[in-house]
């Protein structure tokens, strides 16, 4: 059987950076159903919230729970202000590299284990939601995740077909790695970057190997995941387009709204036929998409929006209000932006004023890149690395070779999503940057649930409304 073949109805969606932070996953784990955290830039974002002075004490409470004492002093030491920043920008973190580096995996395994730990206090069970694009944050924070015992890992963005051989070296107590895409000379290999836990915590335990979910938005892709026990899942998200965040490319731009058409519909049949449990995503946070989706072989759903926007959710409160005084007045727009992110997928962006998915904003937004999640190793000849981003100042992207064309447009997702949690990097000159927000394009579920919750609602609520009486 499947290790999925047992997980809830509804799973939650890891959206964004601390949207689905771990109060938004206890919430939905306690309610018994599938509750995610994000494991985008949770280095960062612990790291951020220590310099805030972790005011409710559950970043030192998780550390306090982490297995290697001497590592969590060590981050309290070099991250925590007992008193807050007091205006000053946050302290900067090591970059992901396709170079080991101690000092990083040190703080991004504590803080994917944190996540997951903190979210795991609810009694329920809890995953984690990776990018499958950002393959130098993987091992140590997949690691970190399996450390506190993750029930579950969801992967997206990207083709996750090296995920299940890292899951399972990681649970025998084997080095893990992935491979790292990269700009490379013709003939020389993919670099591979490797987590070998005895380095940072001098040892390798053996650790509890959670279910994986790939993220697919084809039967296609699915079939080939499936066909190989290294890269088989234990079951699928069939997301489909109108799901918020990052989105597949459209197989052929079609002459619609969004570039997206009839070829994009998944056949759910030959999903069902492939012989492994699926849930569907995008459009369906609404109890008669549920029931649809169980009526066509799916086992439930995945929901994010709805969730990003309940009282649980890791959303700063202004920012959450906006988007329902939109919702209330049938005002709430959402674009699908093929522009915007710089990995070159497809992102949804709200469009509220003063953050970055408004155009004057966005324009007034000095370029610059230092968070660095989603730049791309770039290797010449001789194996010098430099790392490139569309989204960095443009003289540093042309320097390094990159495109013009692919400047245009391009928004910072990095600094945007963590503004939008209340965790945005305040400048010395001043400046702050503004948040990014991102949901689903359908609306599905939205009205209903305002007409049922006028001024908001809660992961339960939202939960109670899905399920049948």
């Amino acid at each position: 059987m499947s290790r999925a073949a047992t997980l809830p109805t509804i799973i939650q969606g890891g959206m964004g950076v601390a949207v689905s932070d771990w109060h938004l996953a206890y919430a939905v784990a306690a309610a018994g159903q599938l509750g995610i955290v994000s494991g985008t830039a949770l280095d960062a974002v612990m790291a951020r919230r220590l310099q805030n002075g972790d005011i409710d004490g559950h970043m030192r409470r998780a550390l306090a729970a982490f297995p290697y004492p001497a590592i969590a002093e060590e981050l309290l030491t070099t991250y925590f202000l007992p008193h807050g920043r007091a205006g000053r920008p946050y302290r900067p973190i090591p970059k992901t590299t396709i170079e080991r580096n101690p000092k990083h995996e040190m703080l991004a395994v504590a803080a994917n284990f944190a996540e997951v730990w903190l979210a795991k206090q609810s009694g329920g069970r809890v995953g984690i939601n990776f990018l499958t694009k950002l393959q130098m944050a993987t091992p140590a924070a997949m690691f970190g995740a399996m450390l506190a015992g993750a029930d579950t890992v969801i992967m997206g963005a990207g083709i996750p077909r090296e995920i299940p051989k890292l899951m399972d070296d990681f649970a025998a107590g084997r080095v893990g790695s992935v491979g790292v895409d990269a700009i490379l000379p013709e003939g020389m290999e993919t670099p591979r970057l490797a987590f070998d836990a005895t380095v940072t915590f001098g040892e390798r335990p053996l650790l509890p190997r959670p279910a994986f979910l790939a993220i697919v938005t084809s039967e296609t892709l699915a079939g080939y995941l499936a066909r190989s026990s290294d890269t088989r899942p234990d079951g699928f998200v069939v997301e489909h387009h109108s799901a918020g965040g990052h989105n597949a490319p459209p197989r052929r731009m079609q002459d619609t709204e969004t570039g997206y058409g009839p070829l994009d519909e998944v056949n759910l049949e030959k999903m069902r036929a492939i012989g492994l449990p699926f849930w569907l995503a995008g459009g369906r946070a609404t109890a008669e998409g549920l029931q649809d989706a169980i009526r066509h072989g799916a086992k439930g759903v995945q929901i994010g929006s709805l969730f990003a926007m309940s009282s649980d959710s890791g959303l700063r409160e202004d920012l959450r209000e906006q988007m329902l005084d939109k919702a209330r007045f049938n005002n709430l727009v959402v674009r699908t932006d093929h522009r915007a992110s710089p990995t070159g997928f497809p992102f949804k962006v709200v469009e509220v004023e003063a953050t970055i998915g408004s155009r004057a904003t966005y324009q007034a937004r000095p370029r610059l890149c230092d968070l660095s999640y989603l730049r791309t190793p770039k290797i010449d000849s001789e194996g010098r690395v430099r790392y490139i981003c569309a989204s960095e100042p443009d003289h540093k992207y042309l320097d390094k070779g990159g495109d013009a064309a692919e400047l245009v447009d391009r928004l910072c997702l990095c600094n945007g999503l963590m503004a939008a949690v209340g965790l945005g990097q305040e400048r010395a000159d001043g400046y702050r940057e503004a948040p990014l927000l991102t949901l689903g394009s359908s609306g599905a579920g939205v009205s209903e649930m305002l007409e049922r919750f006028p001024d908001g609602w809660s992961a339960a609520e939202l939960i109670a409304s899905l399920l049948p009486e």
